[in-house]
């Protein structure tokens, strides 16, 4: 492969909501670069970014897919994502690696709810914004009415670059030679209306644009590049990756105007822990020391372990040693590749821009930095902010024996997916996986089935729900023991008071005088926490209350830290009872995205499950986004009830939003289900 300077290398994430069509447009940009002799087909399962069986059989993606190709002397570094919010954290990855998003708009749809997400998480990241219209030769398409609605929904700041032609066969440039005739608009206008956003980032050049009327696409490069990092200009450029209208002018785009490492926003980086982080930013020189980040983490069944990152700074080549994370000894990476779908292409050196991958270093893990001095050591990039994985299934294995593999094959499963979290629930005795969706825990079963051959059972998992304390209250406990020989005392005296939601925990010790020994202390925290984690009056775990330790006794041969282990538990036990305990349940947002005709049907059923509606907003054509709030226990079987209601033409994502109080009569029927084991403990 021929070696590419920084400034010749572009990274691009294709994001969008799914059916946008961005997989069929990396094979339209691969064939038309020569990468591969011709575009494959979703239908057929023959494209280089959907390898995976899975991926073949629902004719779309469920992974992020990294491709690479060369276009007038300029490398492109291109990742394909999944547009299903059940996958998004296979996109929002994605935008850790990249100068530029493009989000990919269907032509016939409009924004969707996808489309929408990502636009606000590449601001947020501050990346540079492209919207691709594709599908432009559809027959159901208003173009017309698609763009001004991307205007609308988005800003003004949306202008087309280039527009559709001779009826959605071919595309009229609006930038560089603003001549041609277009289906809709005029070519002139909307290169004036380019200039003119244009120039108001250069003040010297809005003069002198004034003056003469006009100024060169030379002249405008600069000042481009300045109003897509500010996201003054997001372009919007049309294309049919069926028909290849538009795909040379994309990749021209991408050559011309898309910046490189040294001209996008840096990402920022954090120096230290904490509070004490201090920002800084990475300087794209092949020289300094290396900086590059870990986006995604592949188990692949033949290679094994493969980390994926992006090179931000210095420059990586086989055999460089490299510190992962705050690693103390450093790992030599044997081997170096590039990635081309599921092939992986071996290279001798990445540079700042570059993206690679390791295999076999099995320290590499999602979002560490590598780097190759201790000067590097704390460094982390600034956290992506993930959605919190909610839907949830309990899985335990049919064939005894086959736990521990279970858990090994879940944690690797857990090391590719940012939004794929694993919990083990020692007191429902449960093993519960969770992810963004339906579909999401769908496909991660079937992969368990097919690719790793799990005979797995299946079942709802209980509600996490939790308890806490609405007051202040004391407990005490005395725990005694005298069995003829050596005996056990210990005497706990403690406050409980509530934490505001989404504090945690806090044990504070107040003892004075020694009345408790300090080395029995951390005996006493032990038996508080056994009596928090296995929760007191339903079974939850408690949080949000700050545990304050004031008094007690102890004598001077019977004392033992089990004694205290013991007195520690019950007394919180007491000092709960007094604090009008409550139990918390999960509230999750929800937006549901459906057509109009069924949004009356659609906010009575929310209503109906204890939800509320906190907004509405127009997602394209004839389709209504709801968007609102609702108890977790009540959307275990949403999925299909929307379909139900829609005739499957609905879909839905939640995250987490808060913890509130369950309805009196819910705690009634939880706490009834629960008996607090009191028994004295027998040592």
């Amino acid at each position: 492969m021929p070696r590419y300077s920084t400034e010749a290398i572009r990274t691009v994430a294709l994001v969008g909501h799914t059916g946008a069509g961005k997989t069929t447009l990396a094979e339209a940009l691969l064939a038309k670069a020569g990468a591969i002799p011709a575009a494959g087909s979703v239908e057929k399962g023959n494209t280089v970014c959907d390898s995976d069986p899975l991926e073949k059989t629902y004719r779309h993606s469920l992974n992020s897919a990294l491709v690479n190709f060369a276009w007038k002397n300029v490398h492109i570094h291109l990742i394909d994502t999944p547009g299903s919010p059940d996958f998004m954290g296979q996109a929002i990855g994605a935008l850790a690696a990249v100068e530029t998003a493009v989000v990919v708009v269907n032509a016939e749809t409009g924004i969707q709810l996808a489309t929408d997400r990502m636009l606000k998480w590449a601001a947020k990241r501050n990346l540079c914004r492209m919207i691709v219209i594709n599908r432009i030769d559809a027959e159901n398409a208003d173009l017309p009415a698609v763009l001004s609605y991307i205007r609308q929904a988005v800003g003004k700041e949306c202008l087309p670059i280039n527009l559709p032609s001779q009826g959605g066969k071919d595309v009229v440039d609006c930038f560089f030679n603003p001549d041609g005739e277009a289906d809709f608009s005029s070519v002139k206008e909307a290169h004036a209306a380019l200039v003119d956003q244009v120039v108001e980032v250069d003040e010297k050049l809005m003069e002198k644009y004034l003056e003469q009327g006009e100024v060169s696409p030379e002249q405008l490069h600069a000042p481009f590049e300045k109003a897509l990092r500010e996201g003054h200009l997001i372009p919007v450029c049309f294309t049919s990756a069926r028909n290849g209208a538009g795909i040379a002018a994309l990749l021209d785009i991408f050559v011309n105007l898309a910046p490189n490492a040294t001209e996008g926003n840096a990402p920022p980086f954090l120096k230290g822990e904490g509070a004490e982080a201090r920002e800084f930013y990475a300087i794209p020189g092949p020289k300094a020391h290396v900086l590059a980040h870990v986006f995604k983490v592949v188990m692949d069944p033949f290679i094994g372990k493969v980390g994926v990152f992006r090179v931000h700074q210095g420059t990586v080549t086989p055999n460089t040693p490299l510190f992962v994370g705050d690693g103390r000894r450093p790992v030599k990476v044997g081997h170096l590749y590039t990635i081309q779908g599921k092939d992986y292409v071996e290279t001798d050196v990445l540079v700042p821009g570059d993206i690679g991958a390791a295999t076999k270093v099995e320290e590499i893990e999602f979002d560490r930095v590598l780097h190759d001095s201790h000067d590097e050591d704390h460094i982390h990039l600034r956290p992506l902010e993930f959605p919190v994985p909610m839907h949830g299934i309990a899985v335990e294995t049919k064939k005894k024996g086959d736990e521990q593999r279970l858990f090994e094959v879940l944690h690797k499963l857990e090391m590719e997916d940012p939004c794929f979290k694993v919990e083990r629930h020692a007191t429902t005795n449960e093993t519960v996986i969770r992810g963004l969706g339906e579909l999401h825990i769908r496909t991660k079963l079937e992969k368990l089935a097919q690719q790793y051959k799990m005979d797995l059972s299946v079942k709802p998992p209980k509600i996490p729900y939790r308890e806490t304390i609405t007051r202040v209250a004391e407990g005490h406990s005395r725990h005694k023991k005298q069995t003829g020989g050596a005996g056990q005392f210990g005497e706990v005296f403690l406050r409980v008071e509530p934490l505001p939601r989404g504090k945690g925990y806090e044990f504070v010790d107040k003892v004075k005088g020694g009345v408790i020994p300090n080395v029995f202390i951390p005996a006493v925290e032990k038996g508080v926490r056994m009596a928090l984690d296995a929760g007191v009056i339903a079974g939850y775990p408690v949080h949000d209350i700050r545990v304050t330790v004031y008094d007690g006794k102890h004598h001077a041969v019977d004392s033992k830290e089990v004694a205290f282990v013991s007195a520690g538990r019950k007394a919180i036990i007491d000092a709960f009872a007094k604090a009008a305990p409550i139990v918390l349940e999960p509230i999750v947002n929800i937006e549901i995205a459906a057509p109009d005709k069924f949004m009356g049907d659609l906010t009575n059923d929310l209503s109906g499950k204890r939800g509320h509606v906190t907004g509405t907003d127009s997602a394209g054509g004839e389709n209504t986004t709801i968007k609102g709030l609702a108890p977790l226990s009540e959307l275990s079987d949403y999925q299909t009830r929307l379909r139900s209601v829609t005739g499957g033409q609905g879909s839905y994502s939640i995250d987490f939003s808060h913890y509130a109080p369950v309805p009196p009569h819910t705690q009634a029927q939880l706490i009834s289900k629960h008996k607090q084991p009191l028994e004295e403990e027998e040592q």
